[in-house]
Formats: C-alpha cells, sequence, structure tokens
C-alpha cells in the first residue's frame, strides 16, 4: 500500500491538469486565425503575440520554483488556477489588440506558475519509487487534452461558432478543474529555512545541459503545434487539421504505456536518445509534405498523419524521462527548482519556435521553418549524447 499510486489526490490532480490543458489546447490552434481573422494580423505579427504567452511564462517559472520549495504549495497551485482560470473571460470583453495582449500576457504568467505547481504537487503526492510511471500517467492527461482540445476548437471554428464561445468552452473547462483542483490533498510540508537568495534557488544549474537540449528541441514543436493548421492549409491537404493532434496523443498514449516504467528502471538517457531519433525523422518527413504533395495528394496527407503520430510517441516517451532526469539531478529541498527548471527550457524554445516560426514563413514558407527545426532536433540528439547523458550519470542523486 505504500507504493499505491492511484490515490482519490492523483486522480484529483490528474482530472484538474486535464481540464486545464483542455482549455489550453482549445484555442491553440483557433488563435492564429482569430488574430488574423479579427485584427487582420500578419504571420510575424501573429509569431510575437502569442509568443508574448510563453515569454510571460518563461519569466515566472524560476521564481515559481523558488516559491514552492519555501511556501506552501497547494494555496499556490490554487491561486494560479484561478488566474489562468478567470484569463479565459479576459480575452471575450478583450475589444482591441493591446487588450487581448496584456490578457495574454497575464494567462502566461498564470500558465507558468500553475504548470510548475501541478507537477511539483503531483510529485509530492506519489511514492518516490514509481516516479516515472507516475509522471507518464500525469502527462497523458496533457496527452488527452492535446487530442480532444485542438480537434474541439477547430471543429467549433469551422462550424462558424463565434470566438466568444470558443473562449466560454475554454473558461468552462478551467472552472471544473479548478473544483478538482480544490479537492487534492498535499501531504505536510514543514516549514524551511529561507536560504541566502542565490543563482541556484531559481535555476537548477546542474540541469542546464539538459535544458539546452531539451530547448532546441521545443523550438520545431512550438512551431508544430501552433502552425501546422496553418501549414496544412498553405500546401493544400484537406482534411480536418483536428486529427493531427488527434493521431500526436494517440501516440503519447501509446508511449505512456512503457516508458515510464523504462524509466523507472533507471534506463532514463537510453529512452530519451532513442526517441530522439523518431523526432528527427518526424521533423524532416513534415518539411517533406509539401513537395509530397506534389507527388501524390493521399500519400501527402499519410505522411502528415504518420508525423503526427511518430511526434507524440516520441515526445510522448521523452517527457517524463526529461522530468526525472531533472528532479534527479535535485535534493528534494529543490524539487520545485527542478520542475521550474525543466519547464522554462522547454518554455523557452517553444516561445523560439512561435517566433521563429511566423518569420520564416513570412519571408519563405512553413516548410522551410520546419526544415530548420528538423536541422536543430540533430544538433539536440547530438548535444544530448555527447554531453548531457555523461554530465547526468556523473551528477545524478538518485
Amino acid at each position: 500500500m505504500k507504493d499505491r499510486l492511484v490515490t482519490p489526490g492523483y486522480c484529483f490532480i490528474i482530472a484538474a491538469n486535464f481540464l486545464l490543458y483542455f482549455g489550453f489546447w482549445l484555442l491553440i490552434p483557433v488563435l492564429p486565425f482569430y488574430l488574423s481573422e479579427i485584427f487582420h494580423a500578419g504571420n510575424s505579427t501573429i509569431g510575437i503575440i502569442l509568443s508574448c504567452y510563453t515569454v510571460a511564462a518563461l519569466c515566472i517559472r524560476p521564481f515559481s520554483g523558488y516559491l514552492l520549495d519555501t511556501f506552501a504549495r497547494k494555496p499556490l497551485y490554487i491561486l494560479a488556477y484561478f488566474i489562468f482560470m478567470t484569463m479565459f473571460a479576459g480575452y471575450i470583453i478583450a475589444g482591441s489588440l493591446s487588450l487581448f495582449i496584456l490578457f495574454r500576457v497575464i494567462h502566461g504568467i498564470s500558465f507558468g506558475m500553475v504548470t510548475v505547481s501541478g507537477n511539483t504537487v503531483v510529485i509530492d503526492i506519489m511514492p518516490s519509487s514509481r516516479r516515472g510511471e507516475g509522471l507518464g500517467y500525469f502527462g497523458m492527461s496533457n496527452n488527452i487534452a492535446m487530442a480532444v482540445g485542438p480537434m474541439s476548437g477547430l471543429f467549433l471554428h469551422d462550424a462558424g461558432m463565434s470566438y466568444p464561445v470558443i473562449f466560454g468552452s475554454a473558461l468552462g473547462s478551467c472552472i471544473m478543474g479548478l473544483l478538482c483542483a480544490s479537492f487534492v490533498k498535499t501531504p505536510y510540508k514543514p516549514p524551511v529555512q529561507r536560504e541566502a537568495i542565490s543563482l541556484d534557488r531559481f535555476i537548477l544549474l546542474k540541469g542546464i545541459p539538459a535544458g539546452i537540449s531539451l530547448l532546441l528541441l521545443s523550438i520545431p514543436y512550438g512551431m508544430t503545434t501552433n502552425y501546422v493548421a496553418m501549414y496544412a492549409k498553405q500546401i493544400g491537404i484537406n482534411v480536418t487539421t483536428g486529427y493531427f493532434f488527434t493521431f500526436m496523443a494517440i501516440g503519447m498514449a501509446i508511449s505512456r504505456i512503457f516508458s515510464g516504467k523504462i524509466v523507472d528502471r533507471g534506463k532514463i538517457t537510453q529512452v530519451i536518445s532513442a526517441a530522439l531519433y523518431l523526432v528527427i525523422f518526424s521533423f524532416f518527413l513534415l518539411s517533406a509534405c509539401a513537395y509530397i504533395i506534389k507527388l501524390n495528394n493521399m500519400l501527402c496527407t499519410v505522411a502528415f498523419f504518420i508525423v503526427s503520430l511518430f511526434l507524440g510517441i516520441g515526445f510522448g516517451t521523452m517527457f517524463p524521462a526529461y522530468n526525472t532526469l531533472f528532479v534527479n539531478l535535485a535534493p528534494n529541498s529543490k524539487r520545485g527548482t527542478a520542475t521550474s527548471t525543466y519547464l522554462t527550457s522547454w518554455d523557452v524554445g517553444i516561445g523560439i519556435g512561435m517566433l521563429a516560426g511566423g518569420y520564416i514563413a513570412d519571408i519563405s514558407t512553413f516548410d522551410k521553418a520546419y526544415l530548420f527545426g528538423a536541422c536543430l532536433t540533430i544538433f539536440s540528439a547530438l548535444y544530448f549524447n555527447l554531453k548531457v547523458a555523461p554530465h547526468y550519470h556523473k551528477n545524478k542523486l538518485r
């Protein structure tokens, strides 16, 4: 019973996480169309506006880790969740682009805090012997949200639903999620002696090499989640692009079946290294879709969804492994800082991906943006195998 993973608290936090990410993913493929149709923004402008969210989340990440390691975690989690939820209502009333950007920045700050606190709280309430498996199932709630969120958002948009209705749907999801989060019971955290403010209280210094590798991976990932629907439209793939996210989520769900258990057996770097090769192939194939469609439309459609499935398997395998890697490099007193560093690295790349994807598409085409991203994944794989893996095995604490 000591190593029991499925408890009421664990189920509630998974539900809360799913509902939060459902609201998040519902808007991801819709916002570029919203900014283009309502505010007549170009691709570069859309990239800058969308990246404000990630930059804001990035700015709060290091501080959120410090706060979570110093104060009670659940109140911070609930507060951040509440602010995140209310920003969907802000989008409904935003009548100008400047006001929308303001709400987007606040939304990013709250997202940065709620995701770090959620990841830290779930680690607190699960047995350490099943951490990789537990984080895998926790991450699966994101994947299921990824499967139904973007598809739901695009379905509502294509069905002619107004943007306030779409934003209201995301708001309703997060209201239910906040209720679930309030039922999570966390273990007692004794007061800690506050250490002197220093860089390693905000960033896990031993995690920087892994963070660089993760950052390079998240750049093309950010391009994909934000622009793949526009890319498909640009090259002429006549399918419901919401299914791209569904296949990606299916791939992630498949990976969760085995990846977490392998990570718990200590094969963290091997799992990440194997997944990297699959991701490299996927991004090159995604870029090649612009040329494949000229040869055969059906073949391109098949390749398009193979990419989404393989990306899901690759990233789904890596997510819990990378998360566990960061946590294993930190003492328990810096668990929040480790999680913050992990998510900060990811956010930096996502923000760069949004900016770079929009900029490259403006001066060229989206397939060139994905080709650029594919090259970055090669650098990530080389750096991971030559630097990150040896550094991890030398410095891991557990």
